[in-house]
């Protein structure tokens, strides 16, 4: 039995990369990963899988199609499968998010920043 305890903020020191989650836990065919995001990210959607976003530190926007969320440390936000989106984030903002093992990390969309393979720490 692997039972250990994990320090988040000791893992967000081991990286500095944006756009590249990073994989800390697993929970039932989820995968719990962090990530350190600035800029923005590209427009994309999850066809069968819905996305959690946690802001641990720094403040993060949500745009969709109708309207943009604003998301600061210590809030989160479902966003539903299926439902096309695109991440902003002004100044450097980390996240936790829980999302199915076989997500992939711009949905259908292939560019720079997609991650295939994703590197647990």
């Amino acid at each position: 039995m692997n039972i250990r305890k994990i320090n988040i903020g000791d893992k967000f020191d081991l990286f500095k990369d944006h756009w590249n989650p990073k994989i800390v836990a697993e929970l039932n065919g989820q995968d719990i990963k962090l990530a350190k995001v600035k800029g923005e990210f590209v427009w994309h959607t999850h066809k069968n899988e819905d996305e959690l976003f946690f802001i641990v530190k720094g403040t993060l926007k949500i745009k969709f199609f109708n309207k943009i969320v604003k998301l600061n440390e210590g809030e989160m936000l479902v966003v539903p499968k299926g439902i096309e989106h695109k991440p902003i984030a002004e100044e450097e903002v980390w996240l936790l998010l829980f999302e199915p093992s076989n997500t992939k990390h711009t949905g259908e969309v292939k560019n720079d920043l997609t991650v295939d393979n994703y590197e647990r720490i």
